[in-house]
């Protein structure tokens, strides 16, 4: 689908008449910019000087310095453009007069810097909107923040709902230097935007040259922020409220991942406190997902969001192993939460036979039965199971002290004592051991006797069996695999942290929580994944990112209700989940920005058979060419390969490439590569920091390019039950080129 078909709108680019007046502008404001980083600069150096004082002034000169170094990253915006655009008022959204603007249509003075334009008889109010607020030195705004209210109408102003706009304008930069202008005008006698003419529903793009431009520019192997074209339906989500569990939903291209991140720096700019103290997390699906997203928050200004995978959210776990198909979808049932909670319940267990621990001169006893009931009452007492261990302590003692024959002994000394003690610690193992998550798993995924017994009335036997391995030869040697990440959560959630041997336990060993969390790829999420990150949420608030028809994983789901029931407020979800006020909301974007119609139009035959029901999104442009189908020879495939490649590579040379294959071919690929001399980087070790890539389908979700070689599309079909679906993700992440190589048969919906 091409560009709309009526006319725009604009004025010329370069031949502004307002062009060099923005330019001065522009100037003005990075003057400002550095004026503001200078100040800063010598506010830190001046605390820097003084490093004595009480405790409370040091507290507070180092509270000081943090806020201060948190400024100074804010103003470091590297090479992103501090403004972009501008918006010229005549009136409130409800029709009052801006202030400064006299009811016979003079305008009062200047404002934002820019002399109101004199070539229309309306009178203007003019804001310049960029990255962050600027303001110069007589505290007069010079940029404001494109988080702010008043800039919400350069992303939502339409036709038929102006906001009090006569004008917006687009700039063009490069960093410091303006490239062009575009303009929107509204009011009478002009179209604006946002009506309803054009093919379903281009017409409403805003700044559509800009957009287009944006659009052509060559990838880097970094997600770029969209804050100079967020366009109106992704304004929406980006603005919604924070209460609840927000769903945005969109198929590939429609920049649901950046519209995630831009919301989250949205909320910390409208709810800095205390959603900065509480803090914003952001889940991603793999490695290469995150690098590839890293820059977008700083970009913006945030730099204090964590972005993380789920592995890395357990602590003092080494991961590395790998599961069976089998052995990974067990992992991520529900029904694993109940496993992990029998599992430490036959942990908690009274002594077969009566015990005695020598002291002194003679013997100290606790008896099976009296055993039996201090765990029935610790169970009673305490909700996780470490915590619970200084209280069985101190009633072991207790009991054995009241049985004994050691009349005047302080029993807390004969509790350090009895500690020091190896026979002792051996009775209270038995009975009440401390353990952590990894312990725990690494006993009961090694002894086939303990899953049996922790899976009964859970799992069936060739369920659990699948998870039996051989022990490793310590706890320090066990690896665990991504799929354990939410079983160890579980446990860790389960067994509480461990207690010092004063009994005192630190905030620092409980599980952290945040105030707002961005899951990626949350349609491919397990349900013990989503009470995983359910566990993470203060108060229940979530933007999930995601489609329907691209989820590749074992739960796939068949709507957003199968994800929600697992999340705090849902059916499913934990009963000490808290879950927010405002009910789930799902968001749809239905225009794909960055891939071509007509590579578009191939994928989308795929969705029939791999996810009916589900729509592919309208393109807003049409690229320069087709995919190419290049069928060969099985004996030819290396020499394709090669001549494929570097055609590719010639026609994206300003951007970057990548090769799509099955991951059983990743290691086939990338030596006839090497034997053909393509330099090139392996997706799993260097992300996309080359400008050619091989890509095993197992991580190219998310990711964008500007040329793409997908190679033997059926092995990719067949290689999983939603094989196809992997397909289609396949197919639809480059905004350029695409080339399809296969020596196989095409999959049936290609083939036509």
């Amino acid at each position: 689908m091409g560009p709309p078909a009526h006319p725009r709108p604009r004025t010329a680019v370069t031949t502004h008449p307002e062009f060099d007046a923005e330019q001065r502008h522009i100037d003005h404001a990075y003057a400002c910019l550095e004026r503001l980083r200078d100040d800063a600069w010598r506010i830190r150096e001046l605390t820097e000087a003084s490093t004595g004082g009480t405790f409370q002034a040091r507290f507070e000169r180092n509270a000081f310095d943090e806020a201060l170094l948190a400024r100074l990253t804010q103003l470091d915006l590297g090479d992103a453009a501090l403004v972009f655009g501008r918006i010229d008022r005549v009136a409130d959204r409800d029709g009052t007069p801006v202030p400064g603007v006299c009811a016979n249509g003079s305008a009062n003075g200047t404002t934002n810097g820019t002399t109101p334009d004199t070539s229309s008889d309306t009178p203007v109010e003019s804001f310049h909107i960029g990255r962050i607020a600027v303001a110069d030195e007589s505290a007069e705004p010079v940029v404001v923040d494109w988080r702010a209210p008043v800039a919400e109408p350069f992303y939502r102003a339409t036709g038929r709902d102006p906001m009090g706009l006569a004008r917006r304008r687009h700039l063009a930069v490069d960093g410091r230097t303006l490239l062009g202008i575009e303009d929107e005008l509204f009011g009478a006698g002009h179209l604006g935007v946002g009506h309803d003419e054009g093919l379903e529903g281009i017409g409403r793009l805003r700044g559509y040259g800009t957009l287009l431009t944006a659009l052509a520019r060559g990838r880097t192997g970094q997600l770029g922020d969209i804050v100079a074209t967020i366009q109106a339906e992704q304004d929406e989500i980006i603005r919604s409220p924070q209460g609840g569990i927000l769903v945005v939903e969109g198929g590939p291209g429609t920049g649901k991942t950046v519209v995630a991140l831009h919301r989250a720096a949205y909320l910390l700019y409208t709810h800095r406190f205390p959603l900065e103290n509480q803090g914003v997390l952001v889940v991603g699906p793999n490695r290469v997902f995150l690098r590839y997203i890293e820059r977008v928050l700083p970009s913006l200004g945030e730099a204090g969001v964590e972005q993380a995978l789920l592995a890395d959210l357990v602590p003092g776990v080494a991961f590395g192993a790998a599961d069976t198909p089998d052995a990974a979808r067990v992992k991520g049932d529900a029904r694993m939460a109940r496993v992990v909670a029998k599992a430490v319940r036959d942990r908690e267990r009274g002594l077969r036979a009566d015990a005695e621990v020598p002291f002194g001169a003679g013997y100290l006893r606790l008896g099976a039965t009296q055993s039996r009931r201090i765990v029935a009452e610790a169970r009673r007492r305490y909700r996780r199971h470490n915590p619970a261990q200084s209280w069985v302590i101190g009633e072991m003692v207790a009991t054995m002290l009241a049985t004994s024959r050691t009349p005047d002994t302080d029993p807390a000394e004969v509790r350090e004592s009895l500690l020091d003690m190896r026979e002792f610690r051996a009775v209270l193992n038995s009975v009440w051991p401390l353990l952590s998550p990894a312990e725990l798993l690494h006993d009961l995924y090694g002894s086939r006797a303990l899953l049996r017994l922790a899976s009964t009335g859970a799992l069936e036997e060739h369920e659990y069996l699948a998870l039996h391995r051989a022990r490793a030869a310590s706890l320090a040697e066990a690896r665990f695999s991504d799929a354990d990440a939410p079983v160890l959560d579980e446990a860790r959630a389960l067994l509480g942290p461990a207690p010092r041997r004063n009994g005192r336990i630190h905030d620092a060993d409980e599980i952290r929580t945040f105030g707002h969390i961005v899951i990626d790829e949350a349609q491919d999420l397990t349900p013990m994944q989503l009470r995983m990150v359910g566990r993470r949420s203060l108060n229940g608030t979530m933007t999930l990112v995601g489609d329907i028809a691209q989820a590749t994983g074992p739960y796939a789901p068949s709507a957003w209700d199968d994800v929600l029931r697992h999340l705090p407020g849902g059916a499913d979800a934990p009963r000490d989940h808290r879950a927010a006020e405002e009910p789930p909301r799902v968001a749809g974007l239905s225009i794909g920005y960055r891939i071509p119609t007509q590579i578009m139009d191939l994928a989308a035959r795929l969705l029939p058979h791999a996810a009916p029901g589900q729509r592919a999104p309208v393109s807003v442009r049409e690229g320069d060419a087709g995919p190419r189908i290049v069928a060969v020879a099985p004996s030819a495939l290396a020499e394709a390969l090669v001549a494929e490649t570097r055609g590719l590579v010639r026609e994206v040379a300003d951007g970057n490439a990548a090769i799509v294959c099955p991951d059983d071919m990743v290691e086939r690929v990338s030596r006839i590569l090497d034997d053909a001399g393509l330099a090139h980087g392996r997706a799993g070790a260097s992300a996309l920091d080359s400008a050619l890539t091989v890509v095993p389908v197992g991580l190219v979700k998310g990711l964008e390019l500007d040329g793409v070689l997908v190679v033997e599309p059926a092995r990719i079909a067949v290689a999983s039950d939603r094989g196809l679906r992997s397909l289609y993700v396949s197919l639809t992440r480059s905004t350029r080129r695409l080339t399809v190589l296969h020596s196989e048969s095409l999959p049936a919906p290609l083939a036509g």
